[in-house]
């Protein structure tokens, strides 16, 4: 697959729609189906989804996503060498759901790092909306895109959610055949009254009973979770994280969201806004990594 075809199924993979993928190509949606179409002929596979919510990557789209990136950051590498690519300085505070925080930005923040010593990094990992209006951050990545105040946001990536429990916890907890069952398992997840973005109501698209077990923190769930204390939704790039964590109900139970990049509209400069194209391509190439992985161990 050539430069050209794997650029049009990155802009759609990023942004979930034919309409917005379009201007950034300066293709019209219908010669993007055609195109797409095309790209899974040669591919021997169907790489998206289709709704009328949009277009979501199929495992074998999510297997193809990290050699898409690769070859991004290839074209990406050759025009920074003929722009001479100077190094960032200068301090930039990054504002994140603690989930992304603990398991896709610290690997992200290090390679960042490397390649701009004299750039300082700064995150701020909270489970809350940040106010960039008082300049809490210079850059936030949210679940839901916020809808007023003069901000800029830009979809970074989609990501899978799974039901969850260790080994530890299902070599003793009643069977789990189907949705009605989950009624006799201990449930993990938000205390209700806690959920700072709709997007994160997990257990409403389940179907599952209020928590018995519950944090405000998707860290926190997770730890419990590996603690063997009852079953959860978690991140799909959460299950790097321990071996003996076992996704469950697959083919019921897919969740899909999606991270947004968001600044404040007065909030310009070259070291904000070339720090967060940086970090939209590191979180998407990392993302993508992590769910490639779980992808592949579980084929394996």
């Amino acid at each position: 697959m050539d430069w050209d075809d794997m650029r049009i199924f990155l802009a759609v993979a990023r942004t979930g729609s034919l309409a917005e993928a379009a201007p950034g190509l300066r293709l019209d949606p219908a010669t993007l189906s055609r195109r797409i179409a095309r790209l899974e002929t040669a591919a021997g596979a169907a790489l998206f989804l289709k709704s009328p919510r949009g277009y979501a990557l199929t495992d074998a789209g999510h297997r193809l996503l990290p050699h898409a990136e690769a070859m991004a950051d290839s074209a990406r590498g050759g025009v920074a060498a003929m722009a001479g690519g100077e190094a960032l300085a200068g301090r930039v505070r990054v504002g994140a759901p603690d989930g992304i925080a603990n398991h896709v930005l610290p690997q992200v923040f290090a390679r960042l790092s490397e390649a701009n010593p004299a750039l300082t990094l700064e995150l701020v990992a909270l489970p809350r909306v940040f106010d960039l209006s008082r300049r809490e951050a210079d850059l936030a990545i949210t679940v839901s895109p916020p809808k007023a105040g003069r901000l800029m946001v830009r979809k970074l990536c989609e990501y899978g959610l799974s039901l969850a429990a260790h080994r530890s916890y299902l070599s003793s907890a009643p069977p789990l055949r189907d949705r009605s069952d989950l009624r006799s398992h201990r449930i993990v997840g938000y205390i209700p009254d806690m959920i700072f973005d709709a997007d994160l109501d997990y257990l409403a698209d389940v179907g599952a009973e209020a928590p018995g077990l519950a944090s405000n923190s998707a860290a926190v769930q997770l730890g419990m979770i590996r603690a063997g204390a009852g079953i959860g939704v978690i991140h799909d790039f959460m299950f790097a994280a321990d071996p003996d964590l076992v996704p469950l109900l697959r083919e019921a139970v897919r969740l899909r969201r999606a991270f947004h990049l968001v600044r404040h509209g007065d909030a310009g400069g070259t070291l904000v806004t070339r720090t967060a194209n940086l970090l939209a391509d590191g979180v998407r190439r990392e993302v993508a990594r992590l769910e490639g992985a779980r992808l592949f161990d579980e084929k394996s």
